[in-house]
């Protein structure tokens, strides 16, 4: 269930409305989950993009 894509689990979140923040279902965890992912994601990008530059390959 980890493994939906992100646009899915945004529009379930608008479908379940306030219940979707509940704990009582599985769809908290993997919004919660989803929004940090996208963060470390992005930390990830930036290690690239400066590593890069240091090295001159960029």
């Amino acid at each position: 269930m980890r493994l939906l894509p992100r646009t899915l689990r945004v529009k379930s979140m608008q479908l379940f409305g306030g219940y979707g923040y509940s704990k009582e279902y599985p769809l908290e965890q993997m919004y919660r989950d989803l929004r940090i992912y996208t963060i470390f994601e992005g930390a990830t990008e930036v290690q690239k993009h400066t590593i890069a530059r240091f090295t001159g390959l960029r």
